[in-house]
């Protein structure tokens, strides 16, 4: 069974929803069968890179709401986030995720995807670290396991997994997705937003009952087995 998400290390809900995902799985019996996949979504694609703009200040212009009104909506999510045993701060800045999303395809050839996704989740989410230094990017990817100089060399050439990160979003948009997290299991089933995790669970049940084989009754026939075989009676 394979689970394909779509993500953006900026959204929120896509950091609460990868923890309960995890919970999830990891309360279906059969979750060592399962590979996991991440996928690219840019929420902003024309913002600009992380600078110094602090991300109450962005919710507060893209909405239309006042200062308050903004620390009241980041509080909220602040509580689901750590109510899944997850750090939060709100004083973390925004910007242009584009970068990051080409490092998670080179992560992905190491096969330390999810190392590096999870990493960039905290080193945002949680401790507020700036995400537009090249320096700060280079060290996560080293310590979820790419190499240094493969990382430096990929942030200096702005080609480099391009096609895949814009791949990943058309295939989005063929998909319907128009928000993230958005979960696909084996291509059959999505799931929308950061939901519970026994409705991930419930998810990955009713798919694995659904692709297991099932065989039809069709009376008595002959058939061959580990005894010899059998002859049909009449």
């Amino acid at each position: 069974m394979r689970v394909e998400i779509w993500s953006d290390i900026a959204c929120p809900w896509c950091y609460i929803g990868k923890a309960r995902f995890e919970a999830g799985l990891a309360a279906f019996a059969h979750r060592d069968g399962v590979e996991v996949v991440h996928r690219s979504f840019e929420l902003d694609p024309a913002a600009p890179a992380p600078t110094d703009v602090p991300v109450l200040e962005m919710l507060a212009v893209k909405y239309g709401v006042s200062r308050e009104q903004a620390e009241a909506m980041e509080a909220r999510v602040a509580e689901a986030a750590r109510g899944e045993g997850l750090g939060y701060r709100s004083d973390r800045v925004h910007g242009n995720t584009f970068d990051l999303h080409r490092l998670l395809h080179l992560a992905k050839a190491h096969g330390v995807q999810d190392a590096l996704l999870g990493a960039f989740y905290r080193a945002n989410f949680a401790e507020a670290r700036p995400l537009g230094d090249r320096d700060t990017l280079v060290a996560l990817a080293a310590g979820a396991g790419v190499p240094a100089e493969e990382a430096a060399r990929v942030l200096a050439d702005p080609d480099a997994y391009a096609d895949a990160v814009r791949a990943d979003e058309r295939e989005a948009a063929e998909l319907g997705a128009t928000g993230v997290p958005f979960f696909v299991i084996d291509r059959r089933y999505g799931i929308s937003g950061g939901q519970p995790a026994e409705v991930f669970r419930q998810a990955l049940e009713r798919a694995h009952e659904e692709s297991a084989l099932r065989t039809l009754p069709t009376g008595d026939a002959g058939v061959c087995g580990d005894d010899g075989c059998a002859v049909p009676t009449a």
